[in-house]
């Protein structure tokens, strides 16, 4: 009998959710994807001091301002990451940009352009990375100008229906709707227990699939921040899933069926209004999901902190 990851994989690509290199040569994904708060814990560890510690050392000596100087050493650390991590996928990588630059789309360009670069020195093609954004209006017009340039693009914090229409009007690579964050919200509102289909989170990415594929967008949808292994199931056959390592070993340990549930054939019979997206538009479409608008900004505030706190660090060690 085939594990339950083995069957997943029939009609999903898996992606590894995580830093930890041992995790992601355990469970062999195609992918990998990474955020501020993911490197930070990685670095906490003790397997992983060492390469902080020598991305530190190879700017110590730099005639920069500190605080110059500490950015350096992040975007280093996080293509360090990067770079190690490609040595075990066979896909690509998602680094993440400054979660401080959401709602400033030259700053976001700027910063995407100084990651590709950084790669490229390392021999990297721009076609294994891809840059993640948050799924802010200013973040989204960032990422069509970067997906024009050729730069691949990975949307992240995406809560609704109208920033997944943005995303796919500007043609990015690949969104990553948060399941679990939005049934943390809806629980925590209603005070109830959601299960299988009817988890907003999984409907949230089912609406946004049935859109994407009944009017023939070309955008990625990757499914992230699962809670548990049932809502995983819900979505088997969206493009891809990033899962946990915690989430992977139950999907591994187990042989329960995973039937597909997303299908293109599906979405072609699902009733999929198109709607008209401008600035305008998105932002009162936006505005009118308070659980969207809560999510986002929760999300950017916690990667700005992680990245706030990964800095303490590398100051203090300077």
């Amino acid at each position: 009998m085939s594990s339950s990851l083995q069957q997943l994989r029939q009609y999903t690509t898996v992606v590894s959710d995580t830093g930890d290199f041992g995790s992601i040569r355990q469970y062999s994904p195609q992918d990998a994807t990474t955020n501020p708060s993911l490197i930070y814990k990685a670095v906490e560890m003790p397997e992983y001091r060492p390469i902080l510690d020598s991305v530190i050392k190879d700017h110590r000596g730099m005639d920069l301002p500190k605080d110059r100087k500490i950015k350096l050493i992040v975007d280093q650390l996080l293509v360090t990451f990067g770079t190690k991590i490609l040595e075990i996928v066979p896909g690509r990588v998602s680094t993440e940009v400054d979660a401080r630059l959401s709602y400033d789309k030259e700053g976001s360009i700027e910063k995407a352009h100084a990651i590709i670069d950084l790669y490229q020195k390392r021999g990297i093609a721009k076609e294994r990375v891809l840059i993640k954004l948050a799924s802010t209006w200013e973040g989204i017009k960032a990422a069509e100008v970067l997906t024009k340039e050729g730069i691949h693009c990975n949307m992240t914090l995406l809560f609704s229906l109208a920033q997944a229409i943005a995303c796919a009007e500007a043609n990015v690579q690949l969104i990553s709707p948060f399941v679990g964050r939005i049934y943390d919200w809806y629980k925590a509102k209603e005070k109830k227990e959601y299960v299988g289909a009817d988890d907003p989170g999984v409907q949230s990415v089912r609406k946004i699939y049935a859109y994407y594929k009944k009017l023939g967008y070309k955008t990625e949808i990757m499914g992230a921040s699962f809670r548990t292994v049932n809502q995983i199931v819900q979505l088997a056959g969206c493009d891809l899933l990033t899962i946990s390592p915690a989430l992977l070993a139950e999907l591994t340990k187990s042989e329960a069926p995973v039937p597909r549930q997303l299908s293109p054939e599906w979405a072609s019979q699902q009733e999929v209004p198109r709607i008209e997206m401008n600035e305008k538009a998105f932002r009162w479409m936006f505005n009118e999901d308070a659980m969207a608008v809560e999510k986002t900004a929760e999300g950017i505030r916690l990667f700005a902190a992680d990245i706030n706190k990964l800095e303490a660090q590398i100051a203090a060690a300077l």
